[in-house]
């Protein structure tokens, strides 16, 4: 089948014909460098930002200067009680983690039914470069993180579905187009903490700001530059009908609901990755190797790394099993993959705990990102598969959506249990999340005959 795709300048493009991109339309080239040099401003950023808050700006005379700290503060105190400094940051960095997975809904409710797909993701660099600008700037803290927040939002939905819009339904191409765009994404969560992250902490904090700004800007020219050869957005057609639901979609919307929330508990370890890990590396973590001491930022990369490591063999792994018809359940994998991750946590809790006081070896925290990857990949995008297929075709897309409010509510409770680091020992404080891993395999396997029942009476396919 051939699609005629109506282009912004009027002219037609042949999707089916256009290879030029290694098989693939040519904008999926454009797409890919946006997202990349977008991807590595956002992790650039993020893997300061903890840094940052705990090292220099959450410190006596600095904090003061920051415009509407004492009202935020007041206003985040009356939800989550009394916090430390430390604490606050955590806690901080916990909500922005969340939201950030939150906001694209909303974001894409923009895109879709008031600004189009194309502005709203211009709109969403504009306001993250104005973000990322504002980083720079001590006073202007909050309201940085606000407009990266609301940037974010704005691009994140909208940029994935004009990656669809370069292919027609039926074009087998779509799966491959995907992967290699969240390859861009990957790519740059590895290689910013590394630019980034020693521009912070070895030459000051708003070098390594200053340098996601200047990424960010460099995405937002390719996409001006370029978006006149991508799909045109369609039609903006806004409604308010009630979308009707079809028999046994009820009982969909309950597996999803269990879904979530207990997909919820492994987040809530997951996030910690970002949040107090970082600290904990810094502080008490041996980080030299070869001779040289290895700035904290540079263990996001290797986290990052290994998933980019691992993923071709676990795809490949599946792959062989299911020719063999041993390839295990999707249910089972999860309960694996949350295993696997509750045990590299448990890893940072007997490092610290065999340390005895003593600065812990480096190779607990990178054999902590290894077996993290793994279960991390066994677990997350099954979770998401196992999401689609499960919701009901006139909620689709909100459902899946839907998913991430999981990812909130882990980002906001692990920023909560940030208040503990360094009040407990710390093997406990990693144990403890380990254990929320745990109790995630646990209601999985526990969901496993059930649920398999349930989604087989549903006769769930495989998502278009």
């Amino acid at each position: 089948m051939v699609c005629v795709m109506k282009l912004a300048d009027g002219k037609a493009a042949i999707a089916g014909h256009d290879r030029a991109f290694f098989g693939h339309p040519r904008g999926l080239l454009y797409l890919v460098a946006m997202e990349g040099f977008e991807r590595f401003s956002y992790y650039g950023m993020q893997a300061l930002l903890v840094l940052y808050m705990t090292g220099r700006l959450f410190k006596p005379g600095v904090i003061d200067h920051v415009i509407g700290f004492a009202p935020f503060r007041a206003g985040l105190e009356s939800v989550f009680g009394p916090m430390t400094l430390q604490a606050l940051a955590l806690q901080i960095f916990g909500l922005y983690g969340g939201l950030v997975f939150l906001l694209p809904v909303v974001g894409g409710y923009i895109g879709d039914q008031w600004l189009g797909r194309r502005r709203t993701v211009i709109l969403g660099l504009v306001v993250m470069a104005i973000g990322h600008g504002l980083m720079t700037f001590e006073p202007t803290f909050l309201f940085a993180l606000t407009t990266l927040l609301i940037g974010s939002g704005l691009l994140k939905g909208n940029v994935a579905a004009q990656v669809g819009g370069l292919y027609a339904p039926d074009d087998s191409r779509r799966d491959q187009g995907f992967s290699i765009f969240l390859m861009s994404s990957n790519t740059g969560a590895v290689l910013s903490p590394l630019v980034c992250g020693t521009l912070g902490e070895l030459y000051g904090w708003h070098y390594g700001f200053g340098a996601a700004t200047v990424v960010v800007l460099i995405g937002l020219v390719i996409y001006l530059l370029t978006s006149h050869r991508l799909p045109a957005d369609p039609p903006i057609v806004r409604t308010r009908s009630v979308v009707a639901l079809e028999p046994g979609d009820g009982a969909r919307i309950g597996v999803l609901a269990l879904i979530v929330a207990t997909s919820s508990l492994f987040w809530v370890a997951q996030s910690q990755i970002w949040n107090a890990y970082p600290v904990w590396v810094r502080d008490r973590v041996d980080r030299h190797m070869f001779g040289v001491e290895a700035p904290v930022t540079w263990f996001q990369s290797v986290d990052s790394l290994g998933t980019i490591l691992f993923g071709p063999v676990v795809i490949w792994l599946w792959a062989r099993q299911q020719r063999q018809g041993t390839e295990p359940a999707d249910l089972t994998k999860i309960v694996w993959g949350t295993l696997g991750f509750a045990a590299s946590e448990m890893l940072l809790a007997v490092g610290e705990f065999v340390s005895g006081g003593r600065p812990v070896g480096v190779l607990w925290a990178l054999s902590f990102h290894m077996l993290s990857a793994i279960g991390w990949l066994y677990a997350v995008p099954v979770i998401v598969a196992l999401v689609a297929r499960a919701a009901p075709k006139s909620i689709k897309a909100t459902a899946i959506s839907a998913y991430y409010f999981a990812i909130f509510i882990g980002s906001t409770v692990s920023g909560s249990l940030g208040k503990y680091y360094g009040v407990i020992p710390n093997w406990q404080f990693w144990a403890m999340h380990a254990g929320f891993a745990v109790a995630c395999s646990l209601i999985f396997a526990a969901l496993t005959v059930p649920m398999n029942r349930l989604l087989s009476r549903m006769a769930v396919a495989p998502s278009p």
